[in-house]
């Protein structure tokens, strides 16, 4: 059975740093996708970051171009997202989640964790 675990939320001011990670268990990832997306309250669910099978191409929303930083660990099954200069607008559940494909990708996730709440205050 697939799982997907997130860590690394939490409350910080804003300005500040976290590190969110994402461990996948069940099978191996290593040829997939993989990318991370959030939802604020009363907002739908938007993509946040992707990175290719192996590590070497990352897209990125442009709310968060220049702050968050996706990068992965295949012989650690784990994906992560460096989030910097935080703002009260990151505020929200952020996913993960594996794609069937090996290139980036904003669409085609297959399976998706159960989240982890980042709230920054202002």
């Amino acid at each position: 059975q697939v799982q997907l675990v997130e860590s690394g939320g939490g409350l910080v001011q804003a300005g500040g740093s976290l590190r969110l990670s994402c461990a996948a268990s069940g099978r191996t990832f290593s040829n997939n996708a993989m990318g991370w997306f959030r939802r604020a309250p009363g907002k739908e669910r938007e993509f946040v970051a992707a990175i290719n099978w192996n590590g070497d191409s990352t897209t990125y929303a442009d709310s968060v171009k220049g702050r968050f930083t996706i990068s992965r660990d295949n012989a650690k099954n784990t994906v992560y997202l460096q989030m910097n200069s935080l703002k009260p607008e990151d505020t929200a559940v952020y996913y993960c989640a594996v794609s069937r494909l090996r290139v980036v990708t904003i669409t085609t996730y297959a399976y998706w964790g159960q989240g982890t709440q980042v709230t920054v205050s202002s």
